[in-house]
C-alpha cells in the first residue's frame, strides 16, 4: 500500500504541485487559514478530487469550522469519497489508521486541551493495534522544535505512541520540524507543506506501507 502524507495547507491547497500518486492520500490538519466554511468547502472540493483511491484528513487548530456544534452539516458536506477523522479511525485493507485533531493548549485556537488530564483521555481512545497514527500536532521531543528551538509537542501523546507502537505516527503543526524521524518500532513524519512564513517549501511525503 503507497501512501502520500500533507500537513498545514492552509488554504493554499490548489497551489501544491506535484503530489504523488499513491493508493492513500492523507492530510494532517490545518486545511484552512481562519476555518472559514468557505475555506473548508473550497478544501473539501479540492481533496475530493485528487485522483488517490482513499482520501482521509483529520482537522488542526486553524480549522475552527470543524469544532463547532454542526457536526450534521459537516457530515452532510463531506464527500462521499473523503475520510474525516476525529477522534475515530478507519480500517483500508487491513491497515488500521486513527485520527484526532487535538494539540497542546495555546492561546485560544480550535481543538485545544490543556497538558494532563485534559489531553490524556483522548489519548487514551487510541486504539492499541493502530498501525497509522494521524495527529495534528506532534509528541514531544520528536520533530516538535520551533523555530525558537522550543520542545512544543505533547508528553502524553509521546507517552501512548511508545505504549501503542504504530509502525508511522504521521503530523505537521511545527512547520519548521519538518522531516523524519525513526525509532525502531515508529517512524515519525512531520509532513507540513509550508515553512513557519507560511510559504510551500517542503515536498509531500511518501512512503510504502
Amino acid at each position: 500500500m503507497t501512501i502520500t502524507a500533507i500537513s498545514d495547507t492552509h488554504g493554499l491547497h490548489r497551489r501544491i504541485r506535484n503530489i504523488p500518486m499513491a493508493d492513500i492520500l492523507i492530510h494532517c490538519g490545518d486545511v484552512s487559514n481562519f476555518g472559514k466554511e468557505h475555506q473548508v468547502l473550497d478544501f473539501l472540493n479540492w481533496f475530493a478530487k485528487q485522483p488517490h483511491t482513499y482520501k482521509i484528513f483529520i482537522a488542526g487548530n486553524h480549522d475552527f469550522f470543524f469544532e463547532q456544534d454542526n457536526e450534521k452539516y459537516i457530515q452532510k458536506n463531506i464527500p462521499d469519497n473523503i475520510i474525516y477523522l476525529n477522534d475515530s479511525g478507519c480500517e483500508i485493507e487491513s491497515i488500521k489508521i486513527y485520527g484526532s485533531p487535538i494539540t497542546p493548549e495555546f492561546y485560544d485556537w480550535a481543538f485545544n486541551r490543556k497538558r494532563g488530564k485534559d489531553i490524556k483521555k483522548h489519548w487514551d481512545k487510541i486504539p492499541s493495534d493502530t498501525d497509522i497514527l494521524i495527529t495534528h500536532g506532534p509528541p514531544f521531543g520528536i520533530l516538535d522544535a520551533n523555530k525558537n528551538q522550543q520542545k512544543t509537542g505533547c508528553e502524553d501523546l509521546l507517552n501512548t505512541v511508545q505504549k501503542i507502537k504504530p509502525k508511522y505516527h504521521l503530523f505537521g503543526h511545527i512547520h519548521e520540524a519538518y522531516g523524519i524521524q525513526q525509532t525502531k518500532e515508529t517512524s515519525f513524519l512531520n509532513v507540513s507543506i509550508l515553512n513557519e512564513r507560511y510559504q510551500i517549501t517542503n515536498l509531500p511525503h511518501y512512503f510504502v506501507f
